[in-house]
């Protein structure tokens, strides 16, 4: 009854998506499968007199959603058969696996409809028997990992048939210590994936009617019809507008681009960091979006008001010569002097007031960015 319940619940939670799928291909899909099972071994020697046969019969639901053309994330309900054996006080056994299955899939198209598929994941399972005459109920849990793969053909955009091929490790009955199983599956599933992509329609022949004009298709499917994709050729994984143009926002980043350092009581910028300039000056002409602070620091030697006054003309040192030498505009450029307020390094020593007498400049600017889905 509960695998039962399993299996609507499974199902029935994908109807809203076939309901909403009216207008475009989607990334969700339902399917089923079927196939045969074999456990190896399924029982142990040791503790087992005689292994019986697999019942071969398995199945499996799931559900996915498609993060793009090539990967997913598939949820399913498996169920792996059962498998005998008697025991040496010759009591007969049985036990099967079942249970949750979460993991990714992966698709590879080829021509004429054909596909290639691989898939890797997690079996969260239930191993149990049916308690037959003269035996011992037991039940265990436990998580297998799982790999598959197959090939798969598409008969409409909706249904694909794919035959396939897993391999489950570890599936061991830790309770009583008897089972200790890996198992093979092949078998077939049919996929469903909701939605429809526009396609030309053609009127049915009529003497004297004329054909009737075709559906505009979607080539690139982002959603907007051909004729009037203005971007035909926008990548999936972008956002578009109504037009079919990708969207794009405003990032707005902070970018420190180096330091100036000066010797004691000076303003001056050494000749040894004009090559520090030129790559502020350089980023501020190739981006006149972007704004500078210059910020002005000084060592804890002195008076703090004279260093605070020190720290402004030092900052505004660099700030002329952006204007002066490279023509950036005084608006895009501001000046301001801490003092001692914010030194790089602490302590009262000859490096300490060396790595304090300096500017920073602190860039700011907006990038533009393409929205992705």
């Amino acid at each position: 009854m509960m695998m039962n319940t399993l299996k609507v619940v499974l199902l029935t939670s994908m109807l809203p998506f076939a309901a909403s799928a009216a207008e475009e291909l989607t990334p969700w899909y339902v399917g089923g499968g079927v196939g045969v099972n074999n456990y190896e071994p399924s029982c142990d020697l040791k503790t087992m007199k005689t292994c019986g046969k697999d019942d071969p019969y398995a199945w499996d639901v799931f559900g996915g959603y498609m993060f793009n053309e090539y990967f997913g994330l598939e949820l399913g309900y498996r169920d792996l058969g059962r498998a005998e054996w008697t025991d040496y006080s010759n009591k007969s056994h049985d036990v099967g696996a079942r249970g949750a299955s979460l993991g990714l899939v992966a698709l590879i198209p080829l021509a004429n409809n054909w596909s290639i598929t691989a898939e890797a994941g997690a079996f969260n399972y239930l191993l149990s028997n049916k308690k037959q005459t003269s035996t011992e109920y037991y039940s265990d849990s436990g998580v297998a990992p799982y790999i598959g793969a197959g090939i798969g053909y598409n008969f409409t955009e909706n249904l694909m048939l794919q035959a396939k091929y897993r391999r489950y490790e570890t599936l061991n009955e830790k309770q009583w210590d008897t089972l200790s199983m890996e198992s093979n599956y092949w078998g077939l599933a049919l996929s469903y994936r909701f939605g429809t992509a526009a396609k030309p329609v053609a009127a049915k022949p009529a003497p004297v009617a004329p054909m009737a004009p075709a559906v505009p298709g979607d080539a690139d499917k982002d959603g907007v019809n051909d004729n009037i994709d203005k971007c035909p050729d926008t990548p999936m994984t972008h956002k578009v507008d109504a037009t079919g143009c990708s969207v794009y926002e405003f990032v707005t980043k902070m970018y420190d681009l180096g330091k100036v350092l000066f010797d004691n009581d000076s303003a001056v910028i050494k000749p040894g960091y004009y090559a520090d300039m030129e790559i502020l000056g350089d980023h501020l002409v190739k981006y006149p979006a972007h704004t500078v602070i210059i910020e002005g620091h000084a060592s804890n030697v002195g008076k703090p008001d004279y260093n605070m006054s020190l720290s402004e003309r030092r900052a505004q040192a660099v700030a002329t010569a952006l204007m002066t030498k490279y023509g950036i505009s005084a608006s895009r450029i501001k000046s301001v002097g801490y003092g001692v307020t914010k030194p790089k390094m602490a302590g009262n020593t000859a490096e300490a007031h060396r790595v304090n007498r300096r500017i920073e400049a602190i860039v700011t600017g907006t990038e533009k960015r393409v929205v992705l889905r």
